[in-house]
């Protein structure tokens, strides 16, 4: 067990035990007879909509309901007694619909009735939603194509050690617009591949009505968003992906769901609490959506299903779980500084969300052994990435959320002058023994507007006219060597993971700001600036390639399967050495001293350079002879070190 191998926990050792009994109990009593999950979570083949071959059956649950009418283009969006479903017992309702009465793109909703009341409705397990393009009002649409697509490649297989790139699909284009998921198949996956990332995580894929919520306002949990195309054109961008040997993992949102009524959950037979909980408990004091309760059968299993659903229906290699903070304690983590492990143990967790977040984690492994889940947690809840068997929550990886706070706060706060060696290793390799962590040093979430990324930071309305090749500035020179050294740190210090956000791996200047009311419902800013990493003329350029020879040589060595050490570090030359899989990566973060023959420890043998931040390519001042070898002596290695630049060597002999 968890505690086992951790005394900080001993003190926990009854309660980690009675969560772990109890979260066996709940999925003994939703398994199937062989003790499955994967069995009995088909909730969205028996809801919803579903052509039988010949006819049509529509499903919906709405204990709470005294009518429900099937309304749509092909009755008039009339309530029609001949299209009223009838009650079948335990809260299902249901209709029958002969062939020739429904067709494929035909629109369509529920009127549901409850005493005191009653309202239309998109159904709870719609996969398919549209919206207006006048009224901006969503109805649910018939999905069944003549010819469903045919999928051409297999799995992927494990990733042991992600290198994941992050992505939003409708911001991806370079035009002011909603990009589609043809157009990022045919323009940034191939940069995706081309750059060696193993990994595509996808965010706002789930239907929601608000495009400017990022996609974590989501609606209708079953509905692919229908703003970036059809379904059969994101099997194929999936499909593509992985015969590129690119796993896809989807940005689920379990945490909460939007408070909309016309569109979502809310209020959906009358209900406040038919999925959520009832009173304050249901309501998110700072996002403005619905609660959901994990200790309801009804919500456990609606939500289980929909992570078969979309890894039986897509092809998914797995899910990030956002919100997971927010799930497991009643005060959501606003405001908690999680410094001390009773936090952990006490009342304030949710024992049934972390209940949900076993039995998903089981789930999905059921489904696909070789699938990843990943947790958005910055509490860093002990046991949240270990294994289920020995009392954890059965996460692959968590987030290493830290990692990205303490460099903007390295970079906003202190000048590099100050920047302590010893406290960026410690925080960069802070983590539980028994859990995987996935290292960034920017995400989504300092690319958004109010926010700033790395490169912003460091160079700020310089970017706007300083970024050309043939222009110098010793600014911009400390600008990119530092964002070329924070990225590659991040990823030697990784835990079992990286990942990058769309764009940030070539230092895309400004911010993220969706269309909106306060900017004029502008697609400036939603968008990616591709034009500029491809202009051979901005130094743009040397970022990316920087980048792609990084997450290269991380691949081609399996860098990420041991753990780093640390070799050496000199706080006062601002210098930190590192050890990882045979090879030895030296920083030197002085501002303004290169050192010659600078001399550390380091494993015998003989090495050669293979990876120099200051190399031209990169956008370096090529300082460095990568042609000599270097011999450890007497137990110690001598290396030219460059001012803000980092040296990589790989052993090639004793």
């Amino acid at each position: 067990m968890i505690y086992e191998g951790d005394p900080w926990l001993e003190p926990w050792k009854n309660i980690i035990d009675g969560r772990h009994r109890n979260i066996t109990f709940r999925l003994n009593s939703l398994a199937d007879a062989s003790g499955h999950l994967s069995g009995r979570m088909n909730n969205h083949l028996h809801y919803g909509l579903h052509h039988t071959g010949n006819g049509w059956v529509f499903r919906e649950y709405a204990p709470n309901a005294s009518k429900i009418y099937l309304l749509g283009d092909f009755n008039n969006w009339k309530r029609n007694p001949s299209w009223e479903l009838h009650a079948c017992g335990g809260g299902d309702w249901e209709i029958k619909v002969p062939e020739a009465f429904l067709r494929h793109g035909q629109l369509y909703k529920l009127f549901i009735e409850w005493p005191g009341g009653g309202g239309e409705r998109i159904p709870s397990y719609a996969t398919r939603c549209v919206q207006d393009a006048q009224t901006k009002l969503f109805s649910a649409q018939v999905w069944n194509p003549a010819e469903p697509y045919v999928w051409k490649n297999g799995k992927v297989g494990p990733r042991r050690t992600p290198l994941v790139y992050e992505c939003h699909i409708g911001m991806s284009s370079e035009q002011e617009k909603v990009a589609t998921f043809d157009e990022f198949r045919e323009n940034v996956l191939p940069r995706v591949k081309s750059l060696g990332y193993d990994t595509l995580q996808i965010m706002a894929l789930q239907e929601h009505p608000y495009y400017g919520s990022f996609g974590y306002q989501v609606s209708n949990f079953f509905a692919l968003s229908s703003r970036f195309g059809t379904p059969d054109e994101f099997k194929r961008l999936v499909d593509e992906a992985h015969g590129m040997g690119i796993a896809v993992v989807m940005d689920i949102v379990h945490s909460h769901s939007v408070d909309n009524e016309l569109e979502g959950l809310g209020m959906f037979d009358g209900r406040e609490d038919l999925y959520f909980h009832y009173g304050p408990a249901g309501r998110h004091p700072a996002w403005g959506s619905r609660c959901f309760d994990y200790g309801k059968n009804e919500t456990c299993c609606f939500l289980l299903s929909n992570l078969k659903f979309w890894m039986e229906e897509y092809h998914l290699d797995g899910f990030r779980f956002d919100g997971v903070t927010s799930m497991i304690y009643w005060d959501h983590g606003l405001g908690t500084d999680f410094g001390n492990y009773e936090l952990y143990f006490n009342s304030n967790v949710d024992e049934s969300a972390l209940s949900y977040l076993a039995l998903a984690n089981v789930l999905v492994h059921e489904l696909n052994p070789d699938a990843i889940t990943i947790a958005e947690d910055v509490s860093g809840l002990a046991g949240l990435a270990a294994p289920f068997e020995a009392g954890g929550i059965g996460f692959d990886f968590r987030m290493s959320m830290g990692v990205a706070d303490h460099w903007i706060k390295w970079i906003k706060e202190r000048d590099d002058w100050d920047w302590n060696m010893g406290e960026i290793w410690w925080e960069l390799t802070r983590k539980r023994s028994d859990e995987k962590t996935i290292s960034y040093a920017e995400c989504h979430d300092q690319a958004m507007v109010g926010d700033k990324t790395i490169i912003f930071r460091l160079l700020d309305a310089l970017m706007y006219d300083g970024m050309s090749r043939s222009s110098q500035n010793i600014l911009i020179d400390r600008g990119i060597a530092l964002h070329k050294m924070i990225r590659l740190l991040t990823l030697v210090t990784a835990g079992d993971g990286y990942l990058n956000f769309m764009g940030n791996e070539f230092g895309h200047p400004e911010w993220i700001d969706f269309p909106r009311e306060g900017n004029g419902w502008s697609f400036k800013y939603a968008r990616r600036q591709w034009q500029l990493v491809d202009n051979p003329d901005l130094r743009y350029a040397g970022l990316n390639a920087w980048d792609a020879a990084m997450i290269r040589f991380a691949r081609r060595t399996g860098l990420l399967e041991t753990p780093p050490v640390e070799l050496y570090r000199n706080d006062g030359d601002k210098v930190l050495v590192i050890c990882r899989k045979d090879c030895i990566f030296a920083f030197n973060f002085n501002p303004v001293r290169s050192f010659t023959d600078y001399g550390f420890e380091a494993p015998s043998g003989k090495y050669t350079s293979v990876l120099d931040s200051d190399e031209a390519e990169f956008g370096g001042f090529s300082r460095v002879d990568d042609k000599v070898e270097h011999l450890v002596v007497d137990g110690r290695l001598k290396l030219y070190l460059p001012s803000r630049c980092v040296v990589v060597l790989k052993k090639i002999g004793k």
